[in-house]
């Protein structure tokens, strides 16, 4: 794969620590994840930050007063896919902890929900939640090959 074709298309802000220094192939999973749903991403931000600052984030953007992983501002447009995601690296850690994964593949997982989320997934229901997860766990296995 042209290595140039995803660097431009997703930017990665913060604390890239977790990453291992896997950017470029993280950008080819997510690209992969919109041309398997027949879409095209021309542009996501994918921000790196802390609890606290994902927690005002939630509560100015949200009204939300609370913690999360990840919160994602969704502006596709028909099959062109564009998004801010925001990402608490402490979160992460914590998850990562809870669920017996390393940070790296919690991160991982967290970037594919994002992504997903701008391709037109929920997960506010049971059941949204549940194709979400087989959809994230598919993508993290294809990562893996």
């Amino acid at each position: 794969m042209e290595q140039s074709r995803y660097s431009n298309n997703i930017l990665i802000y913060g604390n890239k620590s977790l990453l291992k220094g896997a950017i470029t192939p993280i950008k080819q999973l997510l690209n992969i994840i919109a041309k398997d749903h027949k879409l095209t991403i021309s542009g996501i931000e994918v921000n790196l930050i802390n609890d606290d600052q994902l927690l005002e984030i939630n509560k100015s953007a949200l009204n939300h007063d609370y913690y999360t992983d990840i919160i994602t501002f969704d502006y596709t447009e028909e099959k062109i896919v564009s998004g801010d995601i925001y990402i608490s690296i402490d979160r992460i850690k914590e998850n990562a902890k809870t669920f017996k994964n390393s940070a790296f593949e919690e991160l991982l997982r967290v970037m594919c929900h994002g992504v997903l989320h701008l391709c037109g997934y929920k997960d506010k229901t049971k059941s949204d939640k549940a194709v979400m997860t087989k959809m994230e766990n598919k993508y993290l296995e294809l990562y893996k090959k």
